[in-house]
């Protein structure tokens, strides 16, 4: 996690560490001699539908993110185009406007997102204490199954608040204060150990960044690194009188790209996981109408 921290590899990586901790819990659910209308189903149906509401929350977001690449990507595109029909200062003046459309566009996707986090996730995330730890006859109780559920909402949310700051928003101060409890019989002492470690080098990582609120995605940080070093060789050449060259363009051009491709990886994941979680509640459901 250095370079490519935030990143949508990374992302997606994430996201399909959350839809493995889903999986294992809800093939523990088919194995184990549970009571048929426990409430074992209903913490179970609650756990995944704030799994299905929090991923929902992410496409929006997201999707927002993709809109905002498609809008920017397709005026560097036309410039691209015209570029060689343009003097120095047309294209100068172009430049600018692209700048400017992007900054725009960029404080909108930033603002939505904002009022997206704040409106919607203090809900999904509202009712989870990391610092209580449950007894040990909750932990017990329907086989073992309350432990799963616990620990397996005590990683997911850990990983969703990951997702959450890089695809939607962020405030650093306060994202990443979740602990582990009560997973190590679970899960395995392994994968608990990890996910300690991976929620330290996230909160060092974020410290060293000296993060400002937003959206932590690490290609929307290189399209503004990007934009930035566009805007210096524009002033450049004002001050210089030389001709403009279009590399720089080009780089943010290739920005966007990688931008879109990782949009476009990460919401066909997002997809795959809403169908996974329709399917297991029906196959729970479905078990239970055959017991009873």
């Amino acid at each position: 996690m250095s370079g490519d921290f935030m990143s949508f590899k990374f992302l997606e990586a994430v996201l399909s560490t959350v839809r493995s901790v889903h999986s294992q819990s809800a093939a523990l659910a088919q194995k184990l001699q549970l009571p048929v209308g426990g409430k074992w189903l209903y913490q179970y149906m609650d756990e995944s539908a704030r799994l299905w509401k929090s991923c929902h929350v992410m496409k929006a977001g997201v999707s927002r993110v993709e809109n905002y690449c498609s809008a920017a990507a397709a005026r560097i595109d036309v410039l691209l185009d015209a570029h060689r029909f343009l003097t120095n200062n047309q294209l100068s003046r172009q430049i600018k406007r692209v700048i400017d459309i992007c900054e725009m566009r960029e404080r909108d996707l930033e603002s939505a997102n904002r009022e997206l986090a704040q409106r919607r996730l203090q809900t999904l995330f509202l009712n989870f204490d990391e610092n209580h730890l449950l007894s040990e006859s909750r932990l017990n109780e329907h086989n073992g199954f309350g432990g799963v559920l616990y620990a397996t909402r005590s990683v997911s949310t850990f990983l969703l608040v990951i997702l959450l700051s890089g695809l939607v928003y962020c405030w650093p101060e306060s994202s990443f204060s979740l602990r582990f409890h009560r997973g190590d019989s679970i899960f395995g002492s392994g994968f608990m150990v990890s996910a300690a470690t991976l929620h330290q080098r996230v909160v060092n990582t974020l410290s060293r960044l000296d993060s400002q609120p937003g959206i932590l995605a690490h290609e929307l940080h290189k399209i503004k690194l990007s934009k930035d070093e566009l805007a210096a060789e524009r002033d450049e050449a004002i001050g210089g009188g030389f001709r403009m060259e279009t590399c720089k363009l080009e780089n943010l051009k290739s920005c966007f790209g990688d931008l879109q491709s990782g949009v476009e990886s990460l919401i066909v994941q997002l997809d795959d996981f809403f169908d996974e979680i329709v399917e297991v509640r029906e196959k729970l459901m479905n078990m239970c109408s055959r017991i009873s």
